[in-house]
């Protein structure tokens, strides 16, 4: 059965007023990862006088990466994320959510426009997903060398081709080394590029900020960590010293570096976009939800020249959106999320 999609619904019964329900999904939609935990998105209820609950999904183009992202790709992808986290959270409710994506095409900020008003009980699987939503954070790291659990792998596929993006799992020694020299050169090049540096600089806020946006200095290690073979991460510190302690003896070898896979559409436009946040979203809820974390990497994204080259030699055509390490770790991140009212109107 394809979740969020429930094929017997039964009129809603207004145990809760539409205002109640929305701020209840939004409060678990700002939990959704996005780029540099820059949070591009606000939300707003519909008309009083509808006889269906209705909340919209706008980007917020004012926290649109400038230099990083010209094109918006990772503002959508990160609205995607937030627009399926928000189905989950009515799935939570037992509403049957529709979705339509992209609604106006004089407003292209308008991410998506929601309504609720038949219901029917959640699965099991649904609220697993929903529990994750706040215990999921982006892993910056290594990995234990520990297997995933069985059957993980194929579930992951399966619950990106529902949101019709594709999860390609790099099985290759020879295709895990080129990626990580992809990914490896991305970050050398783009530590030169001044403006690059500095615009993510903007987005790394020092040990003791009050922001409730930016990656935190809780939600990266202070000293990078080696995989085997190399995915670096960026350097939110730079070189600051901020960041998480790094235990005794640690970093002296490398750290398995999990699972390797490239996130996936078939085409590229802003639909896609906005699919492949929803598919990142559903693949990395149901990862948490069996223990898994996940590192991603988007640096090699960001440079035409070397998403082609994943494109061409990695991906059989199809358009790389994100670059996932999945495996088991100890280790927590704290991150942090603006408050609902500074996002719904």
């Amino acid at each position: 059965m394809n979740v969020f999609e429930a094929p017997t619904a039964q009129p809603a019964e207004h145990a809760k007023s539409s205002e109640e329900v929305g701020r209840f999904v939004v409060e678990a939609a700002v939990n959704a990862p996005s780029v540099h935990n820059t949070q591009p998105w606000w939300f707003s209820t519909g008309a009083a006088a509808s006889p269906d609950g209705e909340l919209s999904v706008h980007a917020d183009a004012e926290r649109r990466l400038r230099v990083a992202d010209p094109d918006g790709r990772e503002m959508l992808i990160s609205c995607g994320a937030a627009v399926f986290t928000a189905r989950v959270a009515l799935r939570r409710l037992d509403f049957v959510p529709q979705v339509t994506l992209l609604p106006d095409p004089d407003l292209p900020n308008l991410i998506a426009r929601m309504r609720w008003h038949d219901r029917t009980p959640a699965v099991e699987y649904e609220r697993q997903l929903f529990d994750q939503i706040q215990r999921r954070r982006t892993h910056r790291g290594g990995f234990d060398d520990e297997p995933l659990p069985a059957g993980l792998v194929t579930a992951l596929r399966d619950e990106a081709a529902r949101e019709k993006a594709t999860l390609r799992i790099l099985g290759d020694e020879g295709e895990r080394g080129a990626l990580s020299a992809v990914v490896e050169a991305a970050n050398f090049a783009l530590r030169l590029d001044g403006a690059r540096a500095k615009e993510e600089s903007r987005w790394a806020p020092p040990p003791g900020s009050v922001r409730r946006d930016g990656v935190p200095a809780t939600a990266y290690p202070a000293r990078p960590v080696r995989t085997d073979p190399a995915f670096p991460g960026r350097d939110f510190a730079h070189g600051h010293g901020w960041g998480l302690p790094v235990g005794v003896g640690e970093g002296m070898l490398p750290r398995a570096a999990g699972l390797v896979a490239v996130l996936t559409t078939a085409v590229d436009q802003p639909l896609d976009w906005i699919r492949a946040g929803q598919a990142l979203q559903r693949v990395l809820l149901l990862a948490s939800s069996s223990g898994v974390s996940a590192a991603l990497h988007s640096q090699p994204l960001e440079l035409s020249e070397l998403r082609t080259f994943i494109r061409t030699h990695l991906c059989g055509g199809a358009y790389p959106q994100m670059v996932l390490r999945l495996g088991m770790t100890g280790e927590t991140a704290v991150s942090v999320r603006r408050p609902v009212d500074e996002v719904l109107l």
